[in-house]
Formats: C-alpha cells, sequence, structure tokens
C-alpha cells in the first residue's frame, strides 16, 4: 500500500479507470457476440447488430482500451461477416426438417443364422 498522498490518489484513480475500461469491454464483446448470434439465427436485425458493434469498437479506441488497427481488423470482419449473411438465403424451419428427414436408415442385409449341425452319437455295443 502506497505512503504518499499522490501514490493513493493514483491507485484510486486507477481502480475507477479499471472499473470503467472493463465495462467497455465487456459491452463491446457482448455486442459482437449479439451480432454473431443474429447472424447464425437468421434474424433481420443483423444491420442494428452490426452498426452497434462498429459503434461499440470505436468507443474502445477513442477511450484507448484498444488499438485502432485492432479494431478496424474487427470491423472489417464484421462487415464481411454481415455481407456474406444478407447474400445467403435465410434459413427457414421447413428447410431444417427436410434436412433432418432426408438421411433415412439404410436397409441393412441381415443375414440368416447357419443352421446347426447335430453330430449323431455313435452307440456302442456293450
Amino acid at each position: 500500500m502506497p505512503i504518499i498522498k499522490s501514490a493513493k490518489k493514483r491507485v484510486r484513480t486507477s481502480e475507477k479507470a479499471a472499473i470503467r475500461n472493463s465495462k467497455t469491454k465487456r459491452s463491446l464483446r457482448t455486442a459482437i457476440k449479439a451480432f454473431h448470434t443474429a447472424i447464425t439465427g437468421g434474424e433481420k436485425t443483423v444491420v442494428a447488430m452490426h452498426n452497434d458493434a462498429q459503434s461499440n469498437l470505436d468507443k474502445a479506441v477513442k477511450k484507448g482500451i484498444i488499438h485502432k488497427n485492432k479494431a478496424a481488423r474487427q470491423k472489417s470482419q464484421l462487415a464481411a461477416a454481415a455481407k456474406v449473411a444478407a447474400t445467403a438465403p435465410a434459413p427457414t424451419k421447413d428447410a431444417k426438417a427436410v434436412k433432418k428427414a432426408a438421411p433415412a436408415k439404410k436397409a441393412t442385409a441381415t443375414k440368416k443364422p447357419a443352421a446347426k449341425k447335430t453330430v449323431a452319437k455313435k452307440t456302442t455295443k456293450k
């Protein structure tokens, strides 16, 4: 624990900054995850999620939490994923049902059990 007054103040301010930074990082991660779940879920709010994730990236860069090149790379990846999601047809419930019903069980050839050969006992004369 620091003894000098300015060092004590620096500890307090760094704790506040750490809390603020962790909140910003958490909101950034949740926005990116929400965007990816919107893409995989086929929701129509992909554009809104994309904009939210990009704005959270910009905020994190402005606050100095992540590097600007990292944010640029992630924004590029988000845009590419949004473009792919926009061009790909949205999965419907009927298509999922067809996919599940399509792989039917193959008829397996059943082999008849071999007939048991009975060995006749030899009778001995006494």
